[in-house]
C-alpha cells in the first residue's frame, strides 16, 4: 500500500516538485519576488483597512461591489485582489498567497502568475454584476442584496492558480480535488463568493484548453534543439510523464 501511494505521489507530483525545487535552489527567497511583495501589500492593505486614515483610502482604491459604475470597478479591481476580506482571519489570506502564489511564480514566471490571477479575479468579479442582474431565482443568478457586499481577496486568484498549475504540470487529481471543493461549498453554503470561485475556474478552464490547442497546433515553431542538433524541451514547457 505505501509503495502504492508513493508511486502515485511521485506521478501526480513528481514534475511540480522538480519545477519547484529548481529555482528555489539556486536562487533561494530572491526566486519570489512577486509572492513576497504580494503578501506584503496584502499585510499591509489589511493594516491599512483597520485604520481610521486608511479605511476609506482602501475602500476608494480597492473595494468592489456589483452596483459600482463599471469602469471604477476594474480600475478597483487589479487592488481588490490583495485586500484581505474583512470577515475572514488574515492569516489565511496570506497562508493562500505565500504557498500559491510562491508555486505559481516558481513554475509559471511572475507575469503569467499574476496574469492568470488577475484573469481568474475579474472573472468573478464581472460574474457577480452578471448575477445580481439575473436574479436570485436563475440558475445562476444571485440575490439583489449580493450586490452592496464588498467583494476583495485572493480567493478566486489562488483558486485559478492552484487549478492551472495542476492541469500544466499533470497533477490532474490536484486540480480536480479543488476543482470539486469549490463545486461542493456552492451546493452546501450557496453564496457569492462560491459562485465567484466557479467563474473563476470557468476562466481558467478556458485559459487551459487555449494553452492545449496552441500546444497540438501544427504551425507552432519547431521544438528546441539542444546541442548537436538533438531535440530539447523548451525551458518554458514542464516535463512530460512517461
Amino acid at each position: 500500500m505505501r509503495r502504492t501511494l508513493a508511486r502515485w505521489a511521485r506521478a501526480e507530483w513528481g514534475p511540480l516538485y522538480a519545477a519547484v525545487r529548481g529555482p528555489l535552489r539556486r536562487r533561494g527567497p530572491s526566486a519570489l519576488p512577486l509572492t513576497a511583495a504580494a503578501v506584503g501589500l496584502t499585510a499591509f492593505l489589511h493594516y491599512a483597512q483597520n485604520q481610521p486614515w486608511g479605511d476609506p483610502l482602501v475602500r476608494n482604491l480597492g473595494a468592489v461591489r456589483a452596483d459600482d459604475p463599471l469602469w471604477p470597478a476594474l480600475l478597483r479591481t487589479p487592488l481588490s485582489l490583495f485586500v484581505p476580506a474583512p470577515d475572514l482571519p488574515v492569516w489565511g489570506a496570506l497562508a493562500q498567497i505565500l504557498l500559491v502564489f510562491g508555486i505559481a511564480e516558481l513554475c509559471l514566471g511572475r507575469w503569467r502568475t499574476l496574469a492568470i490571477a488577475y484573469a481568474a479575479t475579474l472573472a468573478g468579479t464581472l460574474y457577480a454584476r452578471l448575477g445580481v442582474t439575473l436574479g436570485a431565482h436563475a440558475p445562476f443568478g444571485l440575490p439583489w442584496t449580493d450586490a452592496q457586499v464588498v467583494d476583495t481577496g485572493p480567493s478566486a486568484a489562488v483558486v485559478g492558480l492552484a487549478v492551472y498549475v495542476g492541469w500544466r504540470y499533470g497533477a490532474y487529481a490536484t486540480a480536480g480535488a479543488v476543482t470539486l471543493a469549490m463545486v461542493a461549498e456552492v451546493l452546501l453554503k450557496e453564496n457569492l463568493a462560491g459562485k465567484e470561485h466557479l467563474a473563476a475556474l470557468t476562466a481558467v478552464g478556458l485559459l487551459c484548453l487555449l494553452a492545449a490547442l496552441r500546444h497540438r497546433d501544427p504551425d507552432r515553431p519547431r521544438p528546441h534543439r539542444g546541442p548537436a542538433g538533438r531535440p530539447g524541451r523548451d525551458p518554458g514547457t514542464p516535463p512530460v510523464r512517461t
